[in-house]
């Protein structure tokens, strides 16, 4: 099995001179790539003179992490693609329990590992922890991860899971399938377009999983704060993209009440004089409402099979039954 890891980069040159000896030190039976979204820095420069052996893909434009991947993986030929952020520390043997996951099921079509916490090693990481799932309006949580909460890794999440999303920081899928469902939806720029990608995927038939004997640290926020504004714009608009194009069920009704969702979550930020953040808010619906009808076009050439949730809303589970845990989840 083939696998190459692909790492997308703009303007990281200090990010891929940290990170990047890592992946090459520990992947020897893997092709290593970075596909540059025409960094404007001295990435390139710096990966021809000190890292000869990695291959390099020049994008004529910066389209975001959706369109700068679909782009970039054109140009690799593998049975496996590994989409690796800049910011992350693989460790010793990492893609060994990824191999043997692939090779054990044909209908296994999208991994990931364990993602720690490079900053703080004991805990999970933000971006996908230990495998992620969705609610039935569209939020997304972890094993290890609900929302703002981190748990401390005790080894209480180390199983084979199947799961609904793998995280874009760290993701592998088989070439193939990313072909057959065509990649991701360059609509989206970045942010929640691996949750799209994975939903589609299962809607097909296929199996995500997360498989936590492979392990990397991941930084997080190295290339778009949580603090920026244009996050939480990209976050509301994808999130309501990705219920209409793939959620089962009365789509209108689930729309409706995620708006009034969407809608405490702006007036929370109003109450905390986060104003543009409440305007991004705003922003992502105009946009949503602008693009709708091509969306729901795009939604009758897609499958809808009936979903099983691992919560109805984790937003009353979390913020009202103070349930903070995966573990304390109903139907985990």
């Amino acid at each position: 099995m083939k696998i190459a890891i692909a790492i997308l980069n703009w303007n990281g040159a200090t990010l891929l001179k940290q990170f990047l000896p890592s992946v090459i030190l520990n992947s020897e039976d893997a092709d290593i790539y970075v596909i540059d979204n025409a960094s404007t820095d001295e990435s390139v420069n710096l990966l021809k003179k000190e890292f000869p052996s990695v291959g390099i893909i020049l994008n004529s434009e910066n389209g975001g992490y959706a369109k700068g991947y679909n782009d970039g993986l054109k140009h690799i030929d593998a049975d496996v693609y590994c989409l690796l952020n800049s910011d992350i520390e693989v460790t010793p043997n990492w893609l060994t329990p990824i191999r043997d996951a692939f090779k054990q099921d044909a209908k296994t079509a999208i991994l990931q590992p364990k993602i720690l916490d490079f900053k703080n090693k004991e805990y999970f990481e933000y971006a996908g922890a230990s495998g992620g799932f969705i609610d039935k309006y569209g939020y997304p949580f972890c094993r290890g991860r609900i929302f703002d909460t981190l748990e401390k890794d005790n080894g209480q999440y180390n199983s084979n899971i199947n799961i609904d999303w793998a995280t874009g920081a760290c993701l592998f899928v088989r070439s193939d399938v990313f072909n057959t469902v065509n990649g991701f939806d360059n609509a989206f720029f970045a942010h929640m377009e691996e949750i799209d990608l994975c939903w589609r995927t299962r809607n097909l038939g296929y199996t995500i999983k997360c498989i936590p004997a492979s392990q990397v640290y991941h930084v997080g926020g190295a290339t778009l704060n949580a603090s920026n504004p244009k996050k939480t714009y990209l976050n509301f608009r994808n999130s309501l993209f990705t219920l209409v194009k793939n959620a089962s069920g009365n789509i209108f009704a689930i729309i409706f009440i995620r708006m009034l969702l969407d809608g405490v979550a702006g007036l929370q930020f109003l109450l905390q004089l986060k104003f543009k953040h409440f305007i991004a808010i705003i922003h992502a619906h105009f946009s949503f409402y602008i693009q709708l009808s091509e969306v729901l076009k795009e939604r009758k050439t897609l499958v809808q099979p009936q979903n099983s949730y691992k919560s109805e809303l984790i937003v009353w589970d979390y913020f009202v039954k103070k349930k903070q845990k995966f573990s304390e989840l109903k139907n985990t």
